[in-house]
């Protein structure tokens, strides 16, 4: 019916009408807080401050404010404030001392995020453990996987061996399970890696492990600060050899589909805020649950302008992880959870 039968702004008037129609709930429980842990050297231990003058166990992330890089004892702080605050989980990514050709410290089982889940696990065991899988932060060359030969000979004429890639990546795997990672999340882009994943965690005792995909996760502009987090930046070329290139949609939605068939449980799409097209076509073709990704340069975009004095952080932050939710995501991990969480209650 038509106006002025039909008058939408009826269920508008009152904050009571406007929630009992909402269409769109976000809650903490869907949030997922990246987290850096660092290993001895890179960051101060307790009772020691760092070499940037941080708070002793916080190395300030010049990129990301009001994001740091942790010791060991301060990433369990961290998870416990996660948990207090009702958010779902932690996303884990390791910042090695050393660093070799082969990304080895990814799989060592004394490996900065294999002690830093086992002390969050001990310490807060109902918050969910995330692993991110991949080898860049452990390489010394800053790619994903080992390196090969390629045609030609100038500067960037290596690339990146994916078959050679999968049995490391899921070494990596199956060490954050034994570890006592809830969900890993394999976020390189390798051809596979999900099917060698899921083999390898069911080989060795790990069916229940679920495997959270990065399925589609495109070669874009919005890592640039989490690239100087994680010190994970290409020594040569980039990455648009493995992943995706953001003109492609119908693609994303065949990467996910090809996960989901390898074994996936859970779906990503990632960046988050220029992508909520694929986030809706990528749950509606796949059907799994599909988490987001709120990227380190979304991030640094609306603490800048709002550092600036040009927004208001709270109402930017809360309209986009709630559009995130109403493009389809399931679960959101964003660097802003502790303060979404706070603001929610």
């Amino acid at each position: 019916m038509a106006f002025p039968l039909t008058r939408m702004r009826r269920l508008r008037a009152t904050a009571g009408l406007r929630g009992l129609v909402r269409e769109t709930d976000l809650r903490a429980g869907q949030l997922v807080l990246p987290l850096f842990v660092a290993e001895a050297g890179v960051v101060g231990e307790d009772g020691h401050a760092d070499r940037s003058g941080g708070r002793a166990g916080h190395q300030p992330i010049a990129t990301m404010p009001g994001v740091d890089r942790l010791s060991l004892a301060s990433v369990v702080e961290e998870a416990r404030e996660a948990a207090a605050l009702g958010i779902a989980g932690v996303l884990l990514f390791g910042v090695p001392a050393d660093k070799d050709d082969e990304g080895s410290g990814a799989w060592d089982d004394d490996g900065v995020v294999q002690l830093a889940t086992r002390a969050i696990k001990q310490a807060v065991p109902d918050l969910l453990v995330l692993t991110d899988v991949c080898l860049c932060e452990y390489t010394s060359h800053g790619h994903c996987g080992v390196l090969i030969d390629a045609r030609g000979d100038g500067p960037d004429a290596r690339s990146v061996d994916n078959d050679a890639t999968l049995e490391l990546l899921a070494r990596t795997a199956v060490s954050h399970a034994h570890a006592g990672a809830d969900i890993v999340a394999p976020s390189d882009m390798m051809d596979g890696r999900v099917g060698a994943i899921r083999e390898a965690l069911d080989t060795d005792g790990f069916a229940e492990v679920p495997i959270l995909a990065y399925s589609a996760k495109f070669a874009s502009a919005f890592y640039g600060p989490f690239r100087a987090a994680a010190d994970s930046a290409p020594a040569f070329g980039d990455r648009r050899g493995y992943q995706m290139d953001p003109a492609n949609g119908r693609e994303a939605v065949r990467e996910a589909l090809l996960d989901v068939d390898e074994g996936a449980d859970m779906v990503m799409v990632k960046p988050a805020l220029a992508y909520g097209d694929l986030i809706r076509a990528v749950k509606r073709a796949t059907r799994l649950p599909v988490a987001a990704y709120n990227v380190s340069g979304e991030y640094a975009m609306v603490k800048a302008a709002a550092a600036a004095g040009y927004i208001d952080e709270r109402a930017i932050v809360l309209e986009i992880l709630t559009s995130l939710r109403r493009a389809g995501a399931d679960t959101i991990i964003t660097y802003h959870a502790k303060d979404a969480a706070r603001w929610l209650h």
